[in-house]
């Protein structure tokens, strides 16, 4: 287990853990203004935001030190790889230098695991092409997926030419787990990165995925988990 702690972690390593989520459905533009200053307050590495919402993230955290994410096929990945990758296109021309591509959880658990790579790849190239330190993270949605199809992801992403594998889109029954990042980190090779996602909204969470292999969490609740940190260390 890496030593990692409250003690050893400064705030700015801790802030560019997170991928500031402003992901839910009935969030409005007016909550995506709002999300983006957090991020900017707070330092956050990146938000992330609906596909709709990229150009007005990117005007917004223009100048600033917060990268710009978005989520591809969200949150279920099962478009067709031509809408995928134009979705993919569109949210790099609209500003995103981050992409979170939901794998085609449905098409996975079929066992057709070179379709999956193929889309990957076809999405992860395309993109690269127009700008090429595009972020790809994938999401698997650990909840719907067994261990062995878990690694079988990991196996995946990598291959197509991934940054990170990431667990969850925070809309299934079950977000992150420590099993899970723990399964995951081992899975990849060492140049790939963990993500973690769903439900974490405590800094405890947070360490714990840190400790377990995770260099990358997403929540909504980043400030309050960054304001519990500030709270501890002057303690």
């Amino acid at each position: 287990m890496t030593k990692i702690n409250v003690e050893t972690l400064t705030y700015t390593q801790l802030a560019k853990v997170f991928d500031h989520a402003i992901l839910k459905p009935e969030q409005t533009t007016k909550d995506v203004e709002q999300g983006c200053k957090l991020a900017i307050k707070y330092d956050a590495k990146s938000v992330c935001v609906k596909p709709c919402d990229v150009k007005q993230a990117a005007d917004i955290l223009k100048g600033s030190s917060v990268l710009v994410g978005t989520v591809i096929s969200f949150p279920h990945g099962n478009s067709p790889t031509t809408a995928k990758v134009a979705e993919a296109l569109q949210a790099v021309e609209d500003g995103a230098i981050e992409l979170d591509v939901v794998i085609n959880i449905g098409h996975l658990k079929s066992g057709l695991y070179d379709e999956c790579q193929k889309e990957l790849e076809a999405i992860i190239k395309t993109c690269k092409a127009k700008r090429s330190d595009v972020i790809f993270k994938i999401i698997f949605e650990n909840a719907y997926l067994s261990k062995d199809e878990i690694v079988q992801a990991c196996k995946i992403a990598e291959a197509a030419g991934a940054e990170f594998v990431k667990t969850s889109t925070g809309f299934a029954s079950s977000g992150a787990t420590y099993d899970d990042i723990e399964l995951m980190r081992a899975s990849v090779s060492d140049h790939i990165q963990v993500k973690a996602s769903g439900g974490i909204k405590s800094l405890d969470q947070v360490i714990t995925f840190l400790q377990k292999g995770a260099t990358r969490c997403g929540s909504s609740s980043t400030d309050k988990i960054l304001e519990e940190f500030k709270q501890k260390n002057s303690a």
